[in-house]
């Protein structure tokens, strides 16, 4: 028998249930895809990584099915934009994102702390500003990373109004096909654009930086700023606001962290595995037949990867059920995934997070939730999970 992808969640912040039986019985089970295709669900911690590190399975659109019901992303229908390297394969991908290495050093982003904590502290003032009680996601959680992707791309937050709405537009599953590629092609000639007016006045920001390098179009240079403006504030501003929330809610463990400072680097991991926001993927499509974990994965055949399944996987991670921001840092969770294709800027997404609970908790030593559970809702209708809203006061 082949399984479906759930979606149901017993709590804001566990993955469905089913994902934790189906993980028990074996690490990859048979799941019928939307449309009929037989492929695969992947829940164990040591086979997603191997899939994520493995050259013969492919991340390009025409190949992948999605798990859940999206037609405004029908890989067989959806045009996606030059540049955008996240869904491409060797050579392509290395083309592409290589140029893009010698900005994501550590060096460099270490460089960019304080600059990210000025920008957080004067997020927090303006948010104490608004006073009590306030949505944490409007006022801290989105705003933090916005401000940081825009100063590092060089694009004017006082757009952000502009690309907030069509980034949400394009990665909510209910959105139509035409709304999402309304909202694809909005983002993409607006950095086009901005790339062309950075030819005649460059800056010191990353599309300066490509521009002057000459290695990418104009057409590609538009599509990797598009996949780095969407993916740098959306995925940090889910971590934060849903961080938040899961630490409001365990009183215990956030006592814990104000208590010894010196925990937050390893919490920054825990949070990471505990909530994986990646919560529909990633995707993968057999290039030929491949062996992974004692099953045959056709060629054609799609897996979809179960990343909150794999990062609380018993075999890899102790009581993996339990958030524990005192235990050594969870090393080797796939929260950023592995391989070609591990995020490009999982250093600047751990840094802001680092910097921006310890500056959102000393600020407010009471910050408290200012509605029930029932209250707060849930992005269970995007493709990266979070809160939509988070009420809090102090």
């Amino acid at each position: 028998m082949t399984i479906t992808f759930p979606t149901k969640r017993p709590s804001p912040f566990d993955p469905p249930e089913e994902l934790r039986r189906w993980r028990e019985e074996a690490p990859i089970q048979p799941m019928t895809y939307p449309g009929g295709h037989e492929g695969w669900l992947v829940t164990g911690h040591a086979a997603a990584r191997a899939v994520l590190a493995d050259a013969r399975f492919s991340s390009r659109l025409e190949r992948l099915r999605w798990p859940v019901v999206w037609e405004g992303a029908d890989p067989a229908t959806f045009v996606q934009p030059p540049g955008f390297f996240m869904q491409l394969d060797p050579p392509d991908h290395t083309r592409l994102r290589r140029p893009l290495t010698a900005q994501f050093t550590v060096r460099r982003l270490k460089a960019l702390e304080p600059r990210i904590s000025q920008i957080t502290a004067e997020v927090l003032d303006a948010m104490e500003g608004v006073g009590a009680p306030a949505d944490l996601v409007r006022e801290f959680a989105l705003p933090v990373p916005s401000l940081v992707i825009c100063e590092l791309l060089g694009v004017p937050y006082a757009d952000r109004e502009r690309f907030q709405h069509d980034s949400a537009t394009a990665l909510r599953i209910g959105s139509a096909q035409e709304e999402v590629m309304g909202a694809m092609a909005s983002l993409f000639g607006y950095l086009y654009e901005l790339a062309g007016s950075k030819q005649a006045n460059p800056a010191d920001d990353l599309i300066s930086g490509l521009v002057a390098d000459g290695e990418l179009t104009q057409e590609e240079i538009a599509g990797v700023g598009l996949l780095l403006l969407v993916a740098g504030h959306e995925t940090t501003a889910a971590m934060l606001g849903l961080g938040a929330y899961v630490l409001l809610e365990n009183p215990g463990q956030l006592t814990a962290l104000r208590a010894n400072p010196a925990l937050m680097e390893g919490a920054v991991e825990e949070l990471l595995r505990y909530l994986s926001v990646a919560h529909l993927g990633p995707l993968r499509a057999a290039l030929e037949d491949v062996e992974i974990a004692g099953r045959t994965i056709r060629r054609g055949q799609v897996v979809t990867l179960s990343i909150p399944a794999a990062n609380r996987d018993p075999e890899r991670f102790p009581d993996p059920e339990a958030l524990d921001v005192t235990r050594p840092a969870p090393t080797g969770h796939l929260a950023f995934g592995h391989g070609i294709h591990q995020c490009l800027g999982h250093h600047l997404a751990r840094i802001e997070m680092r910097i921006a609970y310890r500056a959102l908790f000393d600020r407010f030593p009471a910050l408290r939730l200012a509605a029930s559970p029932e209250e707060v809702p849930m992005r269970t209708d995007m493709t990266i999970y979070g809160v939509h809203r988070l009420p809090v006061a102090w």
